[in-house]
């Protein structure tokens, strides 16, 4: 018997080793993925930041100048690192504008890079605006799903005063972003709890401290209520926490004001719209109480003293509702009202990290906090201020309608809930279209029956469980209540807005400014003769308010004395500072515009204060007429102070 030994089997090529599992590769087993294909959602996402990014950059040029105050600002920031600084309207950094830097910083550098132009100057406005757009939908869809963040984006970029303003030089389209960017970083440590995200979340708002003062806090109580309720440490991490971020709030909010406080007054421009050339006085004065309690001393773009009804209508609970505002920024309110309630009551029995319930609080508490603050202030107040609440309302509005239907879907007797807020919501925009009765007439009816083709929709498809019928319904509705918003974002950019109270869509008659409001411009030929025979004098001109020196510092770029600031009201320079200046040389020629006054409401040289008015009366007694074509331009009468 012959035993032979086991043949051999051969052995297996070896596996290729592969890297270990870690959060950019796939698990173990799971074969390496190809490019991965965008989802419905991605190409979605994808398609609402296209067209948001068409929408705001859409016949940009015809902005013009838009505000000129701040385009001066602009100007002289692209020219001068000093005026960059410390936000100065003209290079030779005489006085500055009434807003703290950071907007202009942006505008500037992009000036700097492109050169200045409207487009350098608004190009970072619209990349603004379409990366909150974005920032809403990722946060919205972290906290409500792919739908309602689809609603919500949308929502967003049509609200009307968000067109305006992501297309504009204020600086109020920087703060949005810079919220809803430590709004992003807030909710990044609701998930892991790590204080960094605490820290950075207050560090933006910092910044965002630093591009409108105090009204970046506006959302402040929201982000500090929604981590001490949803949090995830225990209670007295929470509390070292929010310590840290108030900390790194403090410090990155006021190195800026420390340096302007402590630099001599001697070699800095003075700060516009205050009477002591004080930033604490800007901060807590003009941009602060005064524009809750009214009584405002300083000239800045509100206008007078006490004049926030002039722009943004009488104060009351109803005041984003009223002509002023309603157009800009109350379309979805009402859905949003119901949504946040219904929202509150489906997770009231949520576990207290429960991110869901977070949601409501965080934009819930944004959405109250900044409508009870711009409904009550008694100071200046304009339209544009909205925009703030804007993305509040877009996220409400996109998960309130999510939740009214689940809600709906719980307690069957709850199921009208959602077409009664959407048939209110389109009665009001049929409301909001009447104080308009010539524009876009058809549009009403259509709105009308929208909303009874969507009531009916849901309720048969509820009836006969026929998901293509509510999904059709849903769709309508969307149409629905978006028409009204699209139709004014439209018009505000085909006919572009200018000035410093404009405004979106139509005029209503009572706002005095709207799309297709003039943009003030220099007089060329009397740019050219002051610069022909300045000499050796620092400053180009002295004029009256910035409606009269911005025009010739955007046009010119150089160094121009803004006397009494924005309109006239600051009291700089005095009567004996300016004798000074004139004496020293420093200062030839002053135009003295006829009938005076800046954009913010015709006030007349030296407005309040009386410096101005001082300095009106001795230019005529002690200088000569300039005799040129340049002087009977309209812009003014020019003088020559040289030999004063």
């Amino acid at each position: 018997m012959t035993i032979t030994e086991p043949r051999a089997r051969p052995l297996a090529p070896a596996r290729p080793a592969r890297p270990p599992a870690g959060p950019e590769c796939p698990p173990r087993g799971v074969p390496w993925p190809r490019w991965r294909r965008p989802t419905r959602s991605g190409w979605i996402v994808g398609a609402i930041g296209v067209l948001t990014a068409l929408l705001y950059s859409w016949n940009l040029a015809g902005v013009g100048d838009a505000n000129s105050y701040y385009t001066a600002a602009v100007k002289s920031a692209s020219v001068s690192w000093k005026a960059f600084f410390f936000g100065a309207i003209d290079p030779g950094s005489f006085i500055t504008v009434d807003k703290p830097p950071a907007a202009f910083w942006v505008q500037g550098l992009s000036a700097r890079l492109l050169g200045f132009s409207t487009f350098s100057m608004l190009v970072p406005e619209v990349l603004a605006g379409v990366a909150s757009v974005l920032i809403l939908h990722r946060l919205v869809r972290k906290w409500m799903g792919n739908p309602a963040a689809h609603l919500a984006a949308v929502a967003f970029a049509l609200t009307p005063v968000a067109a305006q303003m992501f297309r504009y030089n204020n600086p109020d389209a920087l703060l949005t972003f810079l919220c809803l960017a430590a709004a992003w970083a807030l909710w990044s440590a609701l998930e892991t709890g790590r204080t960094r995200w605490v820290v950075l979340s207050a560090v933006l708002l910092g910044v965002a401290f630093n591009t409108k003062m105090l009204q970046a806090f506006l959302v402040l109580p929201a982000f500090i209520l929604v981590y001490l309720v949803a949090g995830p440490p225990k209670l007295g991490r929470r509390l070292l926490q929010l310590t840290a971020g108030l900390g790194a709030l403090v410090v990155s909010s006021s190195w800026w004001v420390a340096i302007v406080t402590l630099w001599p007054a001697s070699s800095r421009p003075y700060i516009g719209s205050t009477t002591n050339n004080s930033i604490l006085s800007l901060i807590f004065g003009y941009n602060g109480l005064s524009r809750l309690f009214g009584n405002s001393s300083g000239g800045g773009t509100g206008g007078p003293a006490g004049g926030g009804g002039n722009f943004g209508g009488a104060p009351g609970w109803l005041r984003m509702f009223n002509v002023e505002n309603g157009g800009q920024i109350s379309w979805l309110l009402p859905l949003a009202a119901v949504g946040l309630l219904a929202g509150l009551w489906l997770t009231r029995r949520a576990h207290r990290t429960d991110h869901g319930r977070a949601g409501w609080i965080l934009w819930g508490g944004w959405a109250i906090g900044c409508v009870a603050v711009f409904s009550l202030s008694q100071g200046i107040f304009h339209q544009y201020y909205s925009i703030q609440v804007a993305p509040a309302v877009a996220a409400l509005a996109g998960a309130g309608a999510v939740a009214l239907w689940r809600l709906g879907r719980r307690q069957r007797w709850l199921r009208w809930v959602l077409p009664a807020a959407v048939v209110a919501s389109a009665g009001w925009a049929v409301a909001l279209l009447d104080r308009t009765p010539s524009y876009d007439a058809w549009l009403r009816p259509l709105i009308v029956l929208g909303a009874v083709l969507v009531a009916v929709g849901l309720w048969l498809g509820d009836r006969l469980r026929s998901r293509a019928l509510v999904l059709t319904a849903a769709g309508v509705a969307a149409a629905t209540l978006l028409a009204g918003p699209a139709a004014y974002t439209l018009t505000t950019v085909l006919h572009p807005a200018s000035g410093p109270v404009a405004s979106a869509g139509p005029t209503t008659g009572s706002t005095g400014v709207g799309p297709g409001g003039a943009s003030t411009s220099a007089d060329a030929s009397l740019v050219s003769y002051l610069e022909a025979h300045r000499g050796s004098a620092k400053y180009l001109v002295a004029a009256f308010g910035s409606q009269s020196s911005a025009p010739i510092i955007i046009a010119s770029g150089q160094p121009v004395i803004t006397i009494g600031g924005f309109n006239g009201a600051d009291p700089a320079p005095t009567l004996a500072q300016f004798e000074r200046l004139v004496a020293e040389g420093q200062v030839r020629y002053v135009l003295v515009t006829n009938g005076g006054g800046g954009p913010g409401g015709g006030f007349g040289p030296g407005g309040a204060s009386g410096s101005g008015s001082a300095i009106s009366q001795w230019v005529p007694t002690h200088g000569k007429e300039v005799s040129t074509t340049s002087s009977d331009t309209g812009s003014g009468t020019l003088y020559d102070v040289s030999g004063a």
